[in-house]
């Protein structure tokens, strides 16, 4: 059994519990007890309050895991394979909705293997997503489109795996790029070949329409790689 000063000191250290977790019940505690502000000058009676302190670190954690960069992503490839795009850092990226019955498919593949034969080695990554939402020009498995642009057109860049580049179904990735860099009518890709130029820190700094030819961007690319 606790003796009587055990039990006195063993209320007090409640009380003192019960205050810090309960501000507001204990605010009007009477000058007789221990609670006052000489007895615990470090100790503010309504300094901590855990249902706001709960709110703020939340609202930290939300703000801290929302994507920055290109780099946050992870894709799969036309394998199903998980790529972590933090991997391409340090490199400059052009990101390509591509189809293969389009009547940009020849001109863009053609001239997107000629800017990544002409670069790959000074830091020019192209990432290649098929996308089958505009007109159904991409209806193909992704072992057949990987075929069609690597036997046909040469590419060496990675192609990866079918997805959706509007709507609901969205990958995440275009979602972000564009968030990041609006059309001309809106944020919404409208055709194949739209294209994204992004910076070797993950930033993108450009957007280019479908019409917009790889070639013409070359200048662009050129900067961003800092080549003469």
């Amino acid at each position: 059994m606790l003796c009587s000063s055990s039990r006195l000191v063993f209320r007090r250290n409640l009380a003192v519990a019960a205050a810090l977790v309960f501000p507001r019940q204990f605010s009007t505690v009477s000058k007789n007890t221990l609670l006052r502000p000489s007895c615990f000058p470090s100790i503010k009676a309504q300094s901590f309050n855990p249902v706001s302190s709960f709110q703020f670190n939340r609202s930290m954690a939300s703000q801290s895991s929302q994507p920055k960069t290109v780099h946050d992503f992870t894709v799969k490839d036309a394998r199903g394979n998980d790529v972590d795009l933090s991997t391409y850092k340090g490199k400059v990226l052009l990101i390509v909705n591509v189809a293969s019955q389009c009547g940009l498919t020849n001109s863009n593949y053609t001239e997107l293997a000629q800017l990544y034969e002409k670069y790959k080695t000074q830091g020019l990554e192209i990432l290649a997503f098929p996308c089958n939402q505009f007109g159904a020009q991409e209806p193909g498995s992704n072992d057949e489109i990987v075929e069609f642009a690597c036997t046909r057109f040469k590419a060496e860049y990675p192609i990866f795996d079918k997805v959706d580049v509007n709507g609901d179904k969205a990958t995440p990735l275009y979602k972000f790029l564009k968030s990041s860099k609006g059309g001309l009518f809106g944020d919404s890709i409208k055709w194949n070949f739209s294209k994204f130029l992004v910076d070797k820190e993950g930033n993108v700094v450009n957007r280019y329409a479908p019409t917009t030819t790889p070639l013409s961007i070359e200048k662009d690319v050129k900067k961003l790689l800092g080549v003469a």
